[in-house]
């Protein structure tokens, strides 16, 4: 697939251009986990990143928060390439931008007091006398909805939804301008997602937060996201603003996860018409020749056809989307596709 720029009204805060990245497994293939992404977030704004499990989302997190190295490309944070930093500039810099993770039983220290935890973070910022640092624990628990004394408990005293709070109170005590959430509620009852969700909408309005956003539901996406990019074995396959994304998909897969998502209205539910997709994903350490998508589409091709690249072209102003005969329907992206072949 060829990418081309998407370019932006305003410079970026984060701006990840062709990234590649690869593990090896144990027969010694590589697995393209992110294979050419270019994706941007600007200050402010939350980028929703959706597709099915394993298709490189929070591959593509880890490798933003520096726990992998890519093989190629670039991460520019706020004018810096954060892949060609030293590893003590990359933690000063990852100060700036934070992980909120899925499991935040996980990622909270069991043998530490939620107060402790704060206050570890908060002294990688600023130092403060004892006074200010329980000051500042006690502001960044009234954030989250916390009382004050939920610093002297320890997290596993405390519900999922508790945890998940603690866990972004914590990202908040390093004052980010970034804030990466990984499957961030996917682990939560319905009832306390959407809490933690609104608790998120409002830290990024007070806080002037950017986010990038990753989940498998798009419905919670929907909620959240100023724009969406849809990964699909390790590429961006469409991308642009949400609301657009999700009321006229261009992308056969997105169309696919959208009929898969359901509504709460029962009657239209029941009306929508499912598209179904053959077999499982192909293997990321042997992905199919030309177009990825080609052999699970509801589109019939040819194998010379399929065999084809797909080329990634701008259908609307800032909504792109992978034009090949096996992916989209509209005449005026396969006309930009049959161009690509000449």
């Amino acid at each position: 697939m060829k990418h081309q720029e998407m370019s932006t009204s305003a410079a970026p805060l984060l701006d990840i251009r062709k990234l590649h990245l690869s593990y090896s497994s144990g027969r010694g293939c590589k697995v393209r986990a992110v294979d050419g992404v270019s994706l941007s977030v600007k200050d402010g704004e939350t980028l929703g990143i959706v597709g099915e499990s394993g298709c490189g989302k929070s591959t593509l997190a880890r490798a933003l928060m520096g726990l992998a190295r890519p093989d190629s490309g670039q991460i520019i944070f706020d004018g810096k390439d954060l892949l060609s930093l030293s590893a003590a500039e990359l933690r000063r810099a990852r100060l700036d931008f934070q992980m909120v993770f899925q499991d935040p039983y996980a990622s909270l220290d069991p043998c530490m007091t939620v107060g402790r935890i704060l206050a570890e973070a908060i002294d990688r910022r600023k130092k403060l006398t004892r006074a200010g640092m329980d000051a500042r624990i006690a502001q960044m628990l009234e954030k989250v909805g916390l009382p004050t004394e939920a610093a002297t408990r320890y997290p596993h005293e405390f519900s999922g939804g508790q945890r998940q709070r603690v866990a972004i109170a914590r990202t908040l005590c390093t004052e980010p301008r970034l804030l990466v959430a990984d499957e961030a509620v996917s682990a939560l009852d319905v009832s306390v997602q959407s809490q933690i969700l609104n608790l998120l909408s409002r830290l990024r309005r007070e806080e002037g937060l950017a986010m990038l956003f990753i989940s498998h539901d798009l419905s919670v996406v929907r909620h959240i996201a100023d724009r969406i990019a849809v990964m699909y074995l390790g590429r961006v396959v469409e991308y642009g603003p949400a609301a657009e994304i999700m009321d006229q998909p261009l992308h056969m897969y997105t169309k696919a996860l959208i009929s898969a998502s359901p509504v709460p209205d029962p009657i239209e539910q029941k009306s929508r018409q499912r598209i179904l997709l053959a077999g499982d994903p192909p293997s990321p350490s042997n992905p199919p020749a030309g177009c990825h998508f080609a052999w699970r589409s509801p589109i019939a091709v040819d194998a010379d056809t399929a065999s084809t690249a797909g080329v990634f072209v701008e259908a609307k102003a800032g909504h792109w989307v992978e034009a090949h005969p096996a992916t989209v329907q509209e005449e005026s992206l396969l006309e930009l596709w049959r161009e690509q072949r000449k």
